[in-house]
């Protein structure tokens, strides 16, 4: 599939909770992580999800909120992957950087080039890529 949305996780459905108006979509990612989606009951319906299919999560990069030291602070956001800066490439807007998982897979964030500097980010660094679950777009095969 092709799709502007720099993140594309596939992964199996491990959980749907339906409520009156909204579903939230519990897929589990090759690494072990999770990435949690929040969509309509309609929209839910309509894919026809199930748990054990196998699905695609998409997150457009500017969704991507990068953390690097939580300072004892927890997060409402859902999905917090920990992982690796790999790559940081300067644009001439903004800066997209990369973020390894365990399992290998790359989470691309854009942000401003002043959060790169207040925020230190460099090649090797630990940070955790975070972004709430209604950012969370889902693709099923059909």
């Amino acid at each position: 599939m092709k799709t502007s949305a720099r993140n594309q996780f596939t992964g199996i459905v491990n959980e749907v909770l339906i409520g009156a108006v909204n579903a939230e979509v519990h897929i589990g990612l090759k690494g072990g992580e999770t990435v949690v989606a929040t969509i309509t009951k309609e929209s839910a319906e309509t894919l026809a999800i199930k748990t054990g299919m196998e699905i695609i999560a998409l997150v457009k990069a500017p969704q991507i909120i990068i953390v690097t030291d939580f300072g004892g602070y927890r997060l409402s956001a859902r999905n917090q992957l920990k992982g690796t800066i790999t790559q940081i490439k300067p644009g001439a807007v903004n800066t997209e950087v990369d973020i390894e998982l365990s399992s290998g897979e790359l989470v691309a964030a854009t942000v401003t080039h002043d959060s790169v500097e207040t925020l230190g980010l460099h090649k090797g660094q630990p940070a955790t890529a975070v972004f709430k679950a209604g950012a969370v777009i889902l693709a099923v095969a059909g």
